[in-house]
């Protein structure tokens, strides 16, 4: 108990180490199958995951010929790994010969020499992201202390992949925001520069601006950039009614 207690402490260590701020989830998986196969004794694993609309894709295995299980998983919508994403809970197969869990499924795993199958849901509280596959070549149980492992190893994956989305999603909303940024600058400048040219209130300046983009089919912000840059004049963009000015 003391031993198995030691290693998974160790890897869970292991795996909060790699946690770093510019870490790379793909090594990061690759180090959570190596491990949390190593903790069953199995010889396949692979993990999916959700994307942006909510779809399981592969993103890790162990192998080709895991990798090709999964998709084949995914494809017929049937099997360990989207049961237990679907469900949020461990599923546990420990004689794929004798079970008519999946009649899709099955079959093709057994031919492809798996005998035993255990999925562990990647979650956090209520949300579930995905799922840890793990296929073992001969049938039995796995030890309920080794499951409770695993889970954990999955458990510890789960934040490591929230944090690198979150990360991820901060970076393009920084950059976003800072595009804006620098699109209202661009844009200030291009009022100024309608203002003394053409004799108009910075008011005014910006309902000529909106008035050019939108009868032009064009973005404020290139238009914006056309007059900073030159390429289009004060005339050009000022020859309209008074009140085109002046209506939004």
């Amino acid at each position: 108990m003391a031993t198995r207690e030691t290693s998974l402490s160790a890897t869970l260590i292991e795996l909060a180490d790699t946690l770093v701020s510019d870490y790379d989830l793909l090594d990061f998986l690759d180090l959570l199958l190596e491990r949390s196969t190593g903790v069953v004794a199995a010889s396949a694993g692979g993990v999916m995951l959700t994307n942006g609309k909510a779809e399981l894709q592969v993103l890790a295995s162990t192998d080709e010929r895991m990798r090709l299980m999964e998709l084949f998983e995914l494809q017929r919508q049937e099997g360990p790994c989207v049961d237990s994403y679907r469900r949020g809970e461990q599923v546990v197969e420990d004689d794929l010969e004798r079970s008519s869990r999946w009649p899709q499924f099955t079959p093709v795993a057994v031919q492809e020499g798996y005998r035993s199958a255990f999925a562990f849901p990647l979650r956090l509280r209520g949300e579930v992201i995905g799922a840890l596959n793990i296929f073992r070549e001969r049938p039995g149980p796995v030890e309920a202390a080794d499951l409770h492992a695993t889970q954990a190893l999955a458990d510890m994956a789960t934040i490591g992949i929230l944090q690198e989305r979150a990360v991820r999603e901060a970076r393009q909303l920084a950059g976003h925001l800072q595009t804006a940024l620098n699109s209202r600058v661009v844009i200030e400048q291009a009022k100024g520069i309608l203002a003394e040219r053409a004799g108009l209130t910075m008011g005014e300046a910006y309902q000529a601006l909106r008035w050019y983009a939108r009868n032009h089919n064009r973005r404020l912000r290139e238009v914006a950039a056309a007059i900073v840059s030159s390429d289009l004049t004060a005339e050009e963009v000022t020859i309209m009614p008074d009140q085109g000015r002046r209506t939004s």
